[in-house]
């Protein structure tokens, strides 16, 4: 840590979602893709906390078993390949009622590797698609009783990348279908919003936050002074799940300090 400005926020998903259950109905359900590992885990957490049964996704049996949860927020485990419909259709039809999709799955590879056009097919294939896949499966459940979509975007999809093409082109891809499918869906009582993440400590960006003089020019971007916390974007999250955001739909909800108003 470097300093007060890298402090955690001073609500943990756990504690957060305590605090905002009076919010969610008794019975609801969630489904988290990419729900096991880093904002999703958090998200998944958060939303146990408010008592929301939560089913949370991951790739792999490894990634799923990766990080642990309390014994008494323990969602619902299961393996869901966004890039795969039948997986998509599996895991949505063995729900019995779905109130609450949050879609934290994504993608991006090492430096300019974006460039080559397989590799960039296969990103707007896992970002992009794969949102589309989803929210085609869970349309019907979520219109039994009117539910919620929560699109993870980045703040890439506000401008673009000199090193991550398919990333930032997937992720403003991902904005537009978001208001595109808030648009849609209105009538049926589905809302659908994105958050836009900056800069947050996860596993992922581990290795950043190891660099104290990486992490420093980061800090410096950030108005708020810090790094964000996986809580920071869970939080939000669960607003724009709960009838707090009832009438809002089809907005992007930036969770990054600051930084795209500095």
């Amino acid at each position: 840590m470097i300093g007060a400005s890298l402090e955690a926020p001073t609500l943990g998903p756990v504690e957060l979602g305590r605090r905002m259950a009076p919010l969610f109905e008794v019975g609801l359900r969630a489904l988290v893709v990419g729900g096991t590992t880093g904002i999703g885990h958090a998200v998944s957490t958060a939303l146990a906390a408010a008592g929301v049964g939560v089913t949370a996704s991951g790739i792999s049996e490894a990634e799923i078993a990766s990080s642990p949860f309390e014994e008494e927020l323990e969602p619902r485990r299961v393996i869901l390949d966004i890039a795969d419909q039948r997986s998509i259709d599996a895991v949505i039809d063995g729900m019995d009622r779905l109130d609450i999709v949050v879609n934290c799955a994504g993608m991006s590879v090492p430096r300019r590797a974006e460039f080559d056009p397989v590799t960039f097919q296969r990103i707007v294939d896992i970002n992009l698609t794969g949102a589309l896949r989803l929210a085609n499966a869970a349309r019907p459940k979520l219109a039994e009783r009117g539910g919620a979509i929560v699109n993870f975007c980045s703040f890439y999809s506000q401008f673009g990348s000199a090193y991550l093409p398919a990333y930032a082109a997937s992720k403003g891809g991902l904005l537009l279908l978001t208001k595109s499918l808030a648009a849609a869906w209105v009538k049926e009582g589905i809302r659908v919003n994105a958050v836009a993440p900056g800069v947050i400590a996860t596993p992922m960006t581990t290795p950043l936050m190891k660099n104290e003089a990486a992490t420093r020019e980061l800090t410096q971007r950030v108005p708020i002074g810090r790094v964000g916390e996986p809580a920071d974007v869970a939080g939000s999250v669960l607003f724009l799940c709960s009838p707090a955001s009832a009438y809002v739909t089809g907005v992007l909800l930036p969770v990054d300090g600051g930084m795209v108003a500095a």
